[in-house]
């Protein structure tokens, strides 16, 4: 169409949406489809999270808020951050959006100029690219691969920085792989950083309470003080907390670069949901403890899908540290043609036949930069988990 923008053409629609939108038409068909494409939690937002939200509601609570963030929660914030990262930021450095993909839309926005660079690890969360040319920048993914758990090295991430680099963008655990960091290989990355002080780190901390077995998570500015001041550290309520569409996501930085994000948030959405931000402070400053649960239970599913993809042929699935996700290689797949006649030419191919074939729905790895591999969200149930991993292994045997 003539009239759309020029900006539109450079972005395309987010593939996991696409694959759960897909999968719910053909449920709704009548066809047996298990959805293993959303990246989010299967269980409720906890009572009293929801009684919060009501109780804001039935006080009033319903009007417009400062732009960023109700003044309860931004301590909040200020408070999780001392407490959980040992950062110590005031309510002017934390800026709160309607999820965390404003946050680091708001951050893009702000700040890119065209020429500038963002270095992204690949894989990577679908929308990090195209939130970069939305905002006039240059995305440069930085492929880590299989061999090494998926994770970067400061060798890597030194030979990637130009004169044009504005930021590094860092998510661990991650999204899609659940990589996580350990604070010794943040460290090293951290190390290069300190070395070329003209780039800006955006730390995407959404996974930090979803980690697995003895792992600790750190994030950059709290292993090296020194990356402080260029440092945007962003979080949000909707992985830990059930809370995905009550659209809560903040983060903390310096000064000048919250006012910036304030600005563009001004002019575009204003405050986030009044109601979901009383919702986030509940979630914040009450009880804690279901968090552990929650964790035990994705650490199972992570072991039942872990064990249970690496008994498929042609399929080699590493065992993650933190999030709800595992991003198995299909090398061992490649050239070969299902049981239904699907020549499978790449990642793409593989989950078109398996969800064709099978009812399963899985993202493929192009979408992610990193391919050939699939992504699968295990936030649901261990039956459904384990009939797709069982209907995989099939199809994985139908390959000829």
């Amino acid at each position: 169409m003539p009239f759309l923008s020029d900006t539109l053409a450079r972005v395309k629609p987010s593939p996991t949406i696409a694959v759960t939108t897909k999968a719910g038409e053909l449920k709704a068909a009548g066809k047996d489809v298990i959805g293993l494409g959303a990246g989010e939690p299967d269980f409720d937002t906890p009572d009293n999270i929801k009684a919060a939200a009501k109780a804001a509601i039935d006080a009033g609570k319903t009007k417009y808020t400062p732009v960023d963030g109700i003044p309860e929660l931004k301590a909040a914030i200020v408070d999780k951050f001392q407490r959980e990262n040992g950062l110590t930021y005031t309510a002017q450095q934390i800026s709160v959006g309607s999820g965390g993909k404003q946050i680091l839309f708001n951050a893009f926005m702000a700040t890119l100029n065209p020429g500038d660079e963002v270095i992204i690890p690949a894989p990577y969360w679908v929308s990090y690219p195209d939130m970069v040319l939305l905002g006039g920048g240059t995305p440069m993914p930085l492929e880590a691969t299989l061999e090494n758990n998926f994770k970067i090295t400061p060798e890597q991430l030194e030979a990637a920085i130009t004169p044009k680099t504005k930021w590094f963008l860092f998510n661990s655990p991650s999204n899609p792989t659940g990589a996580g960091y350990s604070r010794t290989e943040l460290k090293g990355l951290t190390d290069v950083l300190m070395r070329h002080p003209h780039v800006w780190v955006m730390s995407d901390d959404m996974y930090e309470h979803l980690i697995f077995d003895d792992f600790e998570f750190c994030t950059p500015a709290q292993v090296e003080p020194g990356l402080y001041e260029r440092t945007l550290t962003c979080n949000g309520v909707s992985k830990a907390y059930a809370m995905t569409g009550w659209r809560i996501g903040y983060a903390a930085g310096p000064v000048e670069l919250i006012k910036a994000m304030a600005k563009i948030q001004s002019q575009s959405t204003s405050n986030p949901s009044s109601i979901s931000q009383w919702a986030a402070l509940e979630a914040l400053t009450g009880p804690q403890g279901f968090l552990a649960d929650n964790v035990k239970l994705f650490q199972n599913r992570r072991d039942l899908v872990v064990s249970m993809l690496n008994q498929a042929s042609g399929i080699e699935c590493p065992r993650p540290e933190g999030a709800f996700y595992v991003y198995p290689s299909i090398r061992g797949c490649i050239g070969k043609v299902s049981e239904g006649g699907a020549e499978i030419t790449d990642d793409e191919a593989f989950a078109t036949a398996l969800l064709e074939e099978t009812g399963v729905a899985v993202v493929f790895g192009a979408a992610f930069g990193l391919s050939p591999n699939f992504r699968v969200s295990y936030a649901t149930s261990d039956q459904a988990l384990s009939e797709a991993c069982s209907r995989i292994q099939r199809f994985c045997a139908g390959l000829r």
